[in-house]
């Protein structure tokens, strides 16, 4: 285990701390960052409990000149900006009540009392400025395990917010080592329907992450076997989405959530638009997991697709990222092709390769005489499929007697 406290030394989070320090309260870094720094990675955001409360946060930045904004006061978050980097300062808390989606808080003053209220030991660890590790609930322990586990009764904990569910699967695919925690999947399985009460937004930023992490392949095999993904999408395919992932990491990309969302729920264009409902995609989400589907329509049942013919016409149709994702989301589904080096060698294509760019524009036409209009839409049209169908050529002369032909028969 690596040592949390080296996370300490940031000059931004010693300001932070000098300027809590005057309230007079006790404040330390929580949650996320800790476990991280223990498993010696760079923590993504440092966020910081107080036993100050929120008005006492505000005055405490206002006497240091930091800027801060009240981004949660119902929750007691004060964002303090130090030198850029924004920190979430919460008032320590305990639930009062809680309504399967979220919960209704007092302030506290006790730090034990608030990690136990959080949901799992490996995210209940803290750290004060001295640099001392406070672990209430066994943390540490589960950190070197490499395990997932809630903190005290699993059902309880899920019963709280059901987005737990979702966060048990991906700490365990991000983290975790060996089979999931039995005591918490079990409850979580008991507990799977009630992610139906969950708004979309919030299911989509979990499975967006979870899609994301090491061992995503092998933790939604086990979530598809239990019926999570069945609540979650209605079908899934576990297998495309690991024949997905081993051809992402052959090729040297980086994960791809959207990518591997459809390959784990996306066949046809039905796929696609329940995905959009289910999971609210943005815009930009919908149009790609739809090139994918479209895609994956078009070229459904087609045995060759590695001539540089092929190769280039799906670049030119939907772009390098996009032919990327199409190729990988092709293998994924051709079973009989697991070891063919011909996969490889399109992706090394599709990677280097120069997309084709038409040569022609709507006034080349017009120079020839082709009305605008109607007349002139049709005649790119059928100049393009041409050039495509030629090989691209960027010859002039050759993109000349293209023009000239095609022009030609619209007198």
């Amino acid at each position: 285990m690596s040592d949390a406290a080296r996370i300490l030394d940031d000059p931004r989070l010693i300001r932070l701390f000098a300027a809590l320090e005057a309230t007079g309260c006790e404040a330390r870094v929580v949650g996320g960052a800790v476990r991280d720094a223990l498993l010696g990675l760079a923590p993504h955001e440092i966020d910081v409990a107080t036993t100050a409360l929120p008005d006492s946060v505000m005055a405490a930045a206002r006497r240091a000149c930091l800027k801060f904004a009240p981004t949660g006061l119902a929750h007691g978050t004060v964002t303090i900006v130090v030198e850029g980097t924004p920190y979430e300062v919460t008032t320590l808390r305990h639930d009062v009540e809680t309504y399967g989606r979220a919960a209704k808080v007092r302030f506290g003053a006790d730090f034990e009392e608030d990690a136990l209220r959080r949901d799992f030991t490996v995210n209940a660890l803290s750290l004060s400025p001295d640099g001392r590790l406070y672990d209430y609930t066994g943390g540490v322990a589960d950190l070197e395990r490499r395990r997932i586990r809630f903190i005290g009764d699993p059902q309880k904990r899920i019963a709280e917010d059901y987005l737990r569910i979702l966060r048990f699967f991906r700490f365990h695919a991000s983290i975790g080592e060996g089979p999931l925690d039995a005591e918490g999947f079990h409850a979580a399985v008991g507990a799977r329907e009630n992610l139906s009460l969950l708004s979309r937004e919030r299911i989509r930023a979990e499975l967006v992450k979870f899609m994301a992490t090491r061992r995503a392949v092998e933790t939604a095999r086990e979530m598809s076997h239990a019926g999570f993904t069945e609540v979650l999408f209605g079908m899934a395919y576990p297998a495309r989405l690991e024949r997905f992932v081993d051809f992402e990491r052959a090729c040297g990309r980086s994960p791809d959530s959207i990518a591997r969302l459809s390959a784990f729920t996306v066949l046809v264009r039905e796929d696609a638009d329940r995905l959009r409902d289910r999971l609210r995609l943005s815009n930009g989400e919908y149009a790609r997991v739809s090139v994918h589907a479209r895609a994956m329509e078009s070229l459904h049942g087609k045995k060759e697709i590695f001539s540089t013919q092929e190769l280039n016409e799906m670049l030119f149709s939907y772009g390098r990222a996009a032919a990327l994702d199409i190729l990988g989301l092709l293998h994924a589904g051709d079973l009989a092709a697991a070891e063919d080096d011909r996969w490889r060698a399109a992706a090394d294509f599709l990677s280097d390769a120069e997309p084709p760019a038409f040569p022609v524009k709507g006034a080349d036409l017009i120079a020839l005489g082709v009305p605008p209009g109607e007349t002139l839409g049709a005649a790119l049209k059928r100049l393009q499929a041409k050039w495509i169908r030629a090989g691209f050529p960027r010859e002039p002369h050759k993109v000349r007697q293209m023009l000239e032909e095609v022009a030609k028969r619209t007198d």
